[in-house]
C-alpha cells in the first residue's frame, strides 16, 4: 500500500513536471492524442517537421552592437533550451510508453472476459 502511494506521488509529480514544460514550449492549449489514433500518427518529438531545423547564424559583424548580440544569445539560448525540454519530454513518453501498454493490455484482456462471461 505504501509502495501504491510512493508511486501515486511520483507519478503526479511527474505529470506536474510534464505540464510545465509544455507550458514552457507553449503548448499549453494542445490536445493530448486520442487513444484511438495509433502509434505512427503519433509525431515524436525528437523529428522535427520540415523547416523547423534551427538555421545556423552567421558570424556578427564588427559593427553590430552589443544589443544585438545579446539578443542573439538569448535567441540562441531559447533554443536550446526548447530542444532540451523536447527531449526531457520524449524521454518521459519513451519511460511511460511500457507502463500504457501494459495497462491498456490489462484493460482489454478485462473487457474480453466481461464481455465473453456475457455471451455465454
Amino acid at each position: 500500500m505504501d509502495k501504491q502511494l510512493n508511486s501515486l506521488t511520483h507519478s503526479a509529480h511527474l505529470l506536474d513536471d510534464l505540464e510545465s514544460i509544455r507550458e514552457l514550449l507553449g503548448d499549453a492549449d494542445l490536445q493530448p492524442p486520442l487513444l484511438t489514433e495509433t502509434v505512427e500518427q503519433i509525431p515524436l518529438l525528437l523529428d522535427e517537421p520540415a523547416g523547423t531545423a534551427p538555421a545556423a547564424t552567421p558570424a556578427p559583424a564588427p559593427e553590430e552592437d552589443a544589443q544585438t548580440r545579446r539578443q542573439d544569445t538569448l535567441l540562441h539560448l531559447d533554443a536550446e533550451l526548447r530542444t532540451a525540454a523536447q527531449q526531457i519530454m520524449q524521454d518521459v513518453i519513451n519511460d511511460f510508453t511500457p507502463h500504457i501498454e501494459t495497462e491498456i493490455k490489462r484493460r482489454l484482456d478485462a473487457r474480453l472476459e466481461r464481455l465473453l462471461k456475457r455471451s455465454e
